[in-house]
């Protein structure tokens, strides 16, 4: 039996985008929610974030939901880090929070957003820790914090098991992301033991596929590849400007030159405009400039 990785975009949407009881269990180990706050309903929503005016830019997320006390999770699975993709987290959990009061909601009425990233990369080499939680706290007094959106970005490649003794459910998912590919014969009985666990798996048996699914799972990972190559050539491009010059805004002129260029390879290899300003951190005024 041949297993797929659940980290392709279409094996990650088609377990956590379609069975609420997966994603409950999920969400419920890995985000740091208040003791006796877990989920237990949820409502998929759009994972479309539709800006008000057309001036706005439009953007989405691999998985939206609420549950039954108007939480809002938002969840996003990266496989190619870039410091644009940090910025688009923070663009729409704000507008997930922001668009309750335009249905009328008073504004001690707004409920929290949670927005849970996985990250297939390392992105703070000098931290030892794969589990970041951000949120909007008092800078000299940490336990003070402004309640309304918290952050979560998971580094799997940090990610080590035999190291940690604790949180066994969240250990448990973070082995199943990690452990299950192409390449997996057998599946250890600890996580087949767990009942979501269990039930996940079945969706990324090969078998579960159709046979346009299975087009678009090769088609995922040669996206993934070309802009993992268009990014390292990229950002070793604008370093090097950068150094030439010698100084800080040579440094950003070089990053900037190196994103345009970026763009333009990528849209010569086909990817769409959203791709493009997804991998480059560019704005549509900025794209349509080339």
């Amino acid at each position: 039996m041949k297993y797929l990785d659940p980290k392709n975009d279409l094996i990650f949407k088609k377990i956590f985008g379609e069975h609420p009881d997966i994603l409950r269990s999920f969400l419920n180990s890995m985000l740091p929610l208040p003791e006796g706050q877990q989920i237990v309903d949820l409502e998929y929503l759009s994972p479309e974030m539709v800006p008000e005016t057309f001036l706005e830019k439009f953007t989405s997320v691999d998985v939206r939901c609420k549950d039954n006390q108007g939480r809002q999770f938002l969840v996003e699975m990266q496989m190619n880090w870039t410091t644009a993709f940090k910025q688009r987290v923070l663009f729409n959990a704000s507008r997930a929070y922001v668009t309750q009061s335009e249905k009328g909601i008073a504004f001690r009425s707004l409920k929290p957003v949670y927005a849970l990233n996985l990250i297939n990369t390392i992105y703070l080499p000098q931290s030892p820790d794969y589990y970041h939680h951000y949120a909007v706290v008092h800078l000299k007094d940490s336990n003070e914090q402004l309640h309304g959106l918290e952050f979560v970005f998971i580094e799997l490649e940090k990610f080590k098991p035999q190291n940690i003794a604790e949180k066994k459910l969240q250990i448990l998912w973070l082995r199943f992301m990690t452990e299950i590919n192409e390449n997996t014969e057998e599946i250890d009985p600890e996580l087949l033991r767990q009942p979501e666990i269990q039930k996940a798996l079945t969706y990324v048996r090969e078998a579960s596929l159709t046979k346009d699914e299975k087009v678009l799972y090769e088609k995922n990972w040669d996206r993934i590849s070309s802009e993992k190559t268009l990014l390292s050539a990229a950002i070793e491009d604008g370093w090097v400007k950068g150094k030439e010059e010698g100084r800080e805004e040579g440094r950003e002129e070089g990053k900037l030159q190196a994103k345009t260029e970026l763009a333009g390879n990528a849209r010569k290899m086909g990817m769409s405009d959203e791709e493009i300003m997804r991998l480059t951190g560019l704005t549509r005024d900025e794209l349509d400039k080339l």
